[in-house]
């Protein structure tokens, strides 16, 4: 696979993150309500428990690497408008292929807490365009349209799994995420 337009969605994705680096301390997490998957479908309710089980182990960071998800893509990500955060983004660029299966997200977001550790809140999953052309119709996974990111080149679809999202849970902000706590975590590290 050509490496090219990962190397540029990261860098591209870099420059839009905020700047600090945050310490990769572990944080377990217990899963939240699913109050926000009502009127979803069965089998998207049943694929979203595997999505689930799937990453629960990710919760520990060190466990998310060991598992391939260790390409930092994003710094902690806020929107400027006001919408909320998304947090760290982190890939497996293994799974960066134009294809998307629930149990394989290509990225893990985690969100700084003030004691420097990570929780894992969401997945997203990704198509670069060099898959599926923009202008093609938006691939679908639980029932959802990907959404355009022009700015990354690609399509993405978030499933907030691990933190409810007063947004939705497909939503690509999520008002409840922020990166405050970023400078704190920065400044443990050093």
């Amino acid at each position: 696979m050509n490496r090219h337009p990962l190397l540029a969605l990261a860098g591209a994705a870099l420059l839009f993150g905020c700047t600090s680096e945050p310490v990769t301390t572990e944080a377990a997490r217990v899963p939240t309500s699913t109050a926000n998957t009502q009127g979803l479908s069965a089998s998207v309710e049943k694929d979203l428990a595997t999505l689930r089980r799937v990453t629960a182990p990710f919760h520990q960071f060190s466990v998310a690497q060991a598992a391939n998800w260790s390409a930092k893509i994003t710094s902690c990500m806020t929107d400027p408008n006001g919408a909320g955060g998304m947090g760290f983004h982190y890939g497996n660029t293994n799974l960066i292929d134009g294809s998307v299966s629930p149990d394989k997200p290509e990225l893990l977001l985690y969100e700084p807490d003030k004691n420097g550790n990570l929780s894992l809140v969401a997945v997203e999953y990704i198509i670069p365009y060099a898959f599926h052309p923009r202008a093609a119709e938006a691939p679908r996974l639980f029932d959802q349209p990907f959404i355009r990111n022009d700015v990354f080149q690609l399509w993405g679809l978030h499933a907030w799994v691990w933190k409810n999202n007063p947004s939705g849970i497909f939503a690509d902000w999520n008002p409840d995420v922020n990166c405050d706590n970023t400078t704190d975590v920065a400044a443990m590290a050093h």
